[in-house]
């Protein structure tokens, strides 16, 4: 016969002793099962039922590895330093800006920006501007140009070839002066040599010229500008060793002190009739480095051999704008006389 349900419902023999000792009443028994949570290291806090006195010991070991996981909190130091250049003020010239005495670029020393841009620029001042070539160069044969070519620039040629251009004027106005060396009608040869413009020429259309007056275009017309005087000598003795002092005097003539004059104040003298010219050579430069190297006379001949087409004009049609010291030189070189011919520009 199958038993009845309430048979599976009678407590075992166990549960009627605990019952018996309990004075036989039923009691629910409720376990409680707690849970350590995890320790937050970021903001370092407990939970309210636990306080950081009852929290449990750890080995010194582990609370080592503990700490070196743990961010830093607060500032944190840059480990790497970063040092700033002092310098004294005492009483130096150039403190604030130093002038370059071969480019005459002036820049702050110390200052990376400053050395960075001066070592540019002194580099293209004084072997040229860079220049890698262009697919259509107009370029004057030159047999006598040697390891270098001279390149044509006229207005109406691609702008690529005028922004180079202007470079090069910019180059030559920090030495020749600003505002007068360029106009629209002018035309331009650059020398072009390993790369970079070793030199470069303005040339414009000229109708009429002026001779210069060779008193005051040449100094060394008088060699006697300069006369050593050795009856006013002295020997000074110190010991064994002598030393002789020699007295410079400039020789009392009207022509010398005249050309002396003309040296500083930069003004020539020139006859007042009219001369037929072509070409007007308004301004001429080389760098510092290409220079005494004939580079100027082959830009000057470029110029005979180009600017009126297929036909070469002499020497004696092309005149020189105001010339400096050394454009009168160059002119009295290149001529073979200090009569040339100069215009008005």
């Amino acid at each position: 016969m199958q038993s009845k349900i309430s048979s599976f419902f009678k407590p075992s023999s166990s549960d009627e002793n605990d019952l018996s000792a309990r004075g036989g009443k039923k009691e629910h028994a409720i376990v409680n099962t707690f849970k350590r949570r995890a320790r937050n290291f970021d903001g370092v806090s407990f939970s309210s039922n636990e306080s950081a006195l009852d929290s449990p010991k750890k080995p010194i070991s582990e609370d080592l590895s503990l700490k070196s996981q743990l961010p830093e909190l607060g500032r944190t130091l840059n480990k790497k330093r970063s040092y700033v250049q002092l310098y004294l003020e005492l009483g130096q010239s150039d403190f604030l800006l130093h002038t370059c005495s071969t480019c005459g670029f002036k820049y702050a020393r110390g200052d990376e920006s400053d050395e960075k841009v001066h070592k540019s620029f002194h580099k293209n001042y004084t072997h040229g501007i860079q220049f890698k070539g262009w697919r259509n160069e107009r370029v004057v044969g030159m047999p006598s140009a040697e390891g270098g070519r001279v390149v044509l620039v006229l207005d109406g040629d691609p702008p690529a070839h005028k922004n180079k251009v202007q470079e090069v004027l910019q180059m030559m106005e920090f030495e020749l002066g600003e505002g007068w060396i360029f106009q629209k009608i002018c035309q331009v040869y650059m020398f072009i040599s390993s790369q970079r413009v070793a030199g470069c020429l303005v040339a414009e259309p000229i109708k009429e010229g002026f001779k210069l007056l060779s008193c005051f275009g040449d100094e060394r017309t008088d060699g006697r500008i300069l006369k050593k005087c050795r009856s006013h000598s002295a020997t000074l003795q110190f010991g064994e060793i002598s030393l002789q002092r020699e007295v410079i005097k400039r020789a009392s003539s009207v022509r010398s002190s005249n050309a002396v004059d003309e040296k500083h104040n930069g003004t020539i003298m020139c006859e007042n009739e009219a001369v037929p010219a072509v070409c007007g050579i308004r301004a001429i430069w080389v760098t510092p480095s290409n220079r005494r190297k004939g580079i100027a006379s082959m830009l000057l001949d470029a110029v005979r051999r180009s600017f009126c087409g297929e036909i070469v004009l002499e020497k004696s049609q092309l005149a020189f704008s105001q010339p400096s010291s050394a454009g009168k030189a160059l002119a009295s070189n290149y001529f073979g006389t200090a009569s040339f011919l100069v215009y008005r520009t």
